[in-house]
């Protein structure tokens, strides 16, 4: 278990349990598979209060039957995002909280922040684990790690099947041909990935539309000001998740038409 001394940091034990893997730890590093440069670095942020991010994670109530349909969700957790991490938080509790009520998803939370740190839990339908792990999550100085969380995707899906990606983030800064190359070949093994952008960086919102058209997927913008929306189109992702794009095409809600209207090719079965 994951404990804190009286500073909030967290301690040294419960760190070396994550980055060993031991039995019962939820989160680990990226393998060298996952990552394309050297030189990873795990910084232990502060622990804060995070009841918007707990409760994100307890949202997460997916089905008992694993392996129906599996879910990759990836978070930027970089100091950009530091002013609105909170709300966004909440709002990205409320998102997932429609995924979990859909069944036969396991979900899989990755989020990357600092130099070069990302880390990948396994999938989950029973959340509390991961709830009590995600407490100590906080923002971190560092450039965006989209290409390795792509990359990533395309590993684990090597190894048993990825439905869908969702990507919650607010910048681009790596190499667009790359990353667009890594989407493209999601495209091509039918993992789309679903993009959620947070504020208005057009060079962010061009090279982040592209990956998820390439990928087969679609680009919403992540809107703290409309978060039923944004509930209804992550409830319409996980339908398609676990059950596809037919069972998608049978959704009559909101969220289902808007995705499929988005996606590439647009409404078909």
């Amino acid at each position: 278990m994951v404990s804190f001394d009286r500073t909030g940091i967290v301690v040294a034990g419960a760190l070396q349990v994550l980055s060993q893997g031991a039995q019962g730890s939820i989160f680990r590093p990226m393998s060298s598979k996952d990552i394309k440069t050297s030189g990873t670095q795990h910084v232990a942020g502060p622990a804060r209060p995070t009841t918007d991010v707990a409760a994100f994670i307890a949202a997460a109530k997916a089905a008992p039957a694993p392996g129906s349909g599996r879910l990759i969700l990836a978070l930027d957790a970089t100091m950009s995002r530091q002013p609105t991490w909170d709300m966004a938080c909440s709002l990205q509790a409320e998102m997932f909280a429609a995924a979990g009520r859909k069944a036969g998803l396991a979900v899989q939370l990755v989020y990357f922040r600092g130099h070069g740190e990302s880390r990948a839990s396994k999938f989950v339908t029973d959340t509390r684990e991961l709830a009590r792990l995600m407490t100590g999550v906080t923002c971190a100085g560092g450039l965006t790690q989209i290409g390795k969380v792509f990359n990533h995707a395309l590993t684990t899906h090597a190894k048993a099947k990825v439905s869908a990606l969702v990507f919650i983030g607010d910048a681009f800064e790596e190499p667009v041909d790359e990353v667009a190359d890594l989407a493209g070949r999601m495209g091509l093994n039918g993992i789309p990935a679903f993009i959620f952008q947070e504020g208005h960086d057009t060079k962010a919102e061009i090279a982040l539309k592209e990956c998820a058209r390439l990928s087969g997927g679609a680009w919403f913008r992540f809107d703290r000001a409309a978060p039923g929306k944004l509930a209804e189109l992550l409830n319409a992702i996980a339908v398609y998740a676990s059950a596809g794009r037919v069972a998608l095409a049978a959704d009559t809600s909101a969220g289902a038409r808007l995705l499929l209207s988005s996606m590439p090719g647009g409404p078909r079965t």
